[in-house]
């Protein structure tokens, strides 16, 4: 009998893994359990990420190394459990799908990482990923609520189609016990012959403003490729949101230490730099601070952009940009082969330096 008053060692990373449960998630992605051979318990924060050796015939010492994030929670540590998504030129991922099962023990290195509402005081949060970096939210969702944390959280997850939100159902049968939880998910299409109610579409300011009206008090974790993070930040700091509650994980390149922070370079309009737009077919120039719109200049100096819903949806105001650079932070408004061709919404373009438009 095994003596009930001694306390299990913890994992650390000179001990293997072994493989213990193997569970398709959606197409291509499964999760991936394991436990220590030596019964010893797993300790890390919600959020953080593993390094997996995984062998790899043709490569460089016949395996590469890849980070995971972790999809379970501290709360349960028997086990850990990484979720992961296999792209079209995935060499570990589509190995761990086609040969890692149950007894199947592999080196691993961590746990390691930054991203984790561990030692936030937040009182309320906004989870928003799209694809497979819903896998943080999930960990630091489910060990709030082990924990008995009185919840209050926006939890968003963007998709290609319902089939391939990962995680749904388990987060459906949380939300269904507390009413702290609110999932909100996007889809760009909806499944063959299965009706879809929900968002539908790209993440933008006017979804985030129907689904957390309150995200100005709420601290914000994201999660995913780099151009929807960057979509994300934009989004956000246009509404005026304190980017000092916003935290984000890469998909590419999670982190260890502060000083491997990458710095965000985005392009945020300053109020006391001043821009110049000249509106070339009326040969008349404005002169206004970078967070003046391109539709507000003109109607300051008497030119008319026909324009609808002033928010970067209809697209009423797309004019021609010949000149300079603008920051754009649009709801749908317009293609991306209109962007590609020059053309900008005046209702949504702040300028950056000297402009020239097609008014």
């Amino acid at each position: 009998m095994k003596d009930l008053q001694s306390t299990p060692a913890t994992w650390n990373d000179s001990e293997p893994l072994e493989c213990v449960t193997v569970v398709p998630e959606v197409p291509n992605t499964a999760s991936f359990s394991f436990r220590a051979p030596s019964g010893a318990l797993f300790a890390y924060e919600p959020g953080q990420f593993l390094t997996l050796e995984i062998p790899a015939p043709g490569q460089p010492g016949g395996v590469v190394h890849r980070t995971y994030t972790i999809s379970s929670s501290p709360s349960r540590p028997r086990s850990i459990t990484i979720t992961a998504k296999a792209q079209e030129d995935s060499i570990a991922t589509r190995w761990m799908l086609d040969n890692l099962r149950p007894g199947t023990r592999i080196k691993a290195i961590g746990p390691a990482g930054l991203f984790t509402n561990a030692q936030s005081r937040a009182k309320k949060y906004l989870f928003i990923s799209a694809g497979s970096g819903i896998t943080p939210m999930m960990s630091m969702t489910t060990c709030m609520w082990d924990e008995g944390q009185e919840l209050d959280a926006v939890f968003i997850n963007c998709a290609k189609r319902p089939s391939e939100i990962i995680f749904r159902q388990r987060l459906e049968q949380m939300a269904s016990r507390t009413p702290g939880l609110d999932l909100k998910f996007v889809v760009e299409e909806a499944d063959p012959y299965a009706p879809w109610t929900g968002y539908l579409g790209q993440f933008n300011q006017l979804m985030l403003g129907l689904m957390a009206p309150d995200y100005l008090e709420r601290e914000v974790y994201c999660c995913g490729p780099e151009p929807f993070m960057t979509a994300v930040r934009e989004a956000l700091a246009g509404l005026g949101f304190d980017m000092d509650n916003y935290h984000q994980e890469s998909f590419g390149a999670p982190v260890e230490t502060e000083a491997e922070q990458p710095a965000l370079d985005d392009v945020v309009p300053d109020e006391d730099s001043k821009a110049e737009i000249h509106f070339a077919t009326s040969d008349v120039t404005a002169k206004v601070a970078e967070t003046e719109t391109v539709l507000a200049a003109a109607r300051s100096v008497g030119l008319n952009i026909p324009s609808g819903c002033t928010f970067g949806v209809c697209g009423t105001c797309k004019v021609k940009k010949t000149e300079g650079e603008v920051h754009m932070v649009h709801n749908g408004g317009i293609s991306d082969d209109d962007i590609e061709a020059g053309y900008i919404l005046a209702c949504c373009s702040n300028p950056i330096g000297k402009v020239a438009v097609e008014v």
